[in-house]
């Protein structure tokens, strides 16, 4: 059990996958601090410095006024907090972009490669459709009839 267990860890698809989430856990600090720090604030000044995180509705109970979404929540009152869904709906429409165009740009390198190296060989063609047509013909004619 151990000998598959080591020869599955060593198997390629598990390494690129192994590879590919530290690559994504990297990637990510650098999207969120692109949404956070650059686009966020620049929505923020288009929209005349509105804050969507700190949106919200008051259901029930009492919260003070003037208090953001993180005081609001430990006073204790149900709160509606839309900011947070706006700002969270946000954040995943940039980051989904960055990577769409990520991907683009990684395809694009790939297609210039294959492009630039050996020329692709092309698939074999397979065997017309008269080429069958006579082979099944010849296999039932050799048939033993009964």
């Amino acid at each position: 059990m151990i000998g598959e267990f080591r020869s599955f860890i060593a198997k390629g698809n598990v390494m690129d996958l192994a590879v590919g989430i530290i690559i994504g856990a990297a990637f990510t600090a650098i999207v969120q601090s692109l949404v956070n720090d650059l686009i966020n604030p620049l929505i923020g000044v288009i929209v005349g410095n509105v804050d969507f995180r700190d949106l919200y509705i008051v259901l029930s109970g009492t919260v003070p006024e003037g208090l953001g979404l993180d005081a609001a929540r430990e006073s204790g009152a149900a709160i509606f907090a839309y900011g947070a869904f706006l700002t969270a709906v946000i954040n995943f429409l940039i980051i989904a972009w960055v990577v769409f165009l990520l991907v683009k740009g990684v395809n694009r390198i790939k297609d210039a490669a294959v492009r630039e190296g050996e020329p692709v060989p092309n698939a074999p063609a397979g065997p017309t459709q008269e080429q069958l047509l006579s082979e099944i013909r010849d296999l039932l004619a050799s048939k033993p009839q009964q």
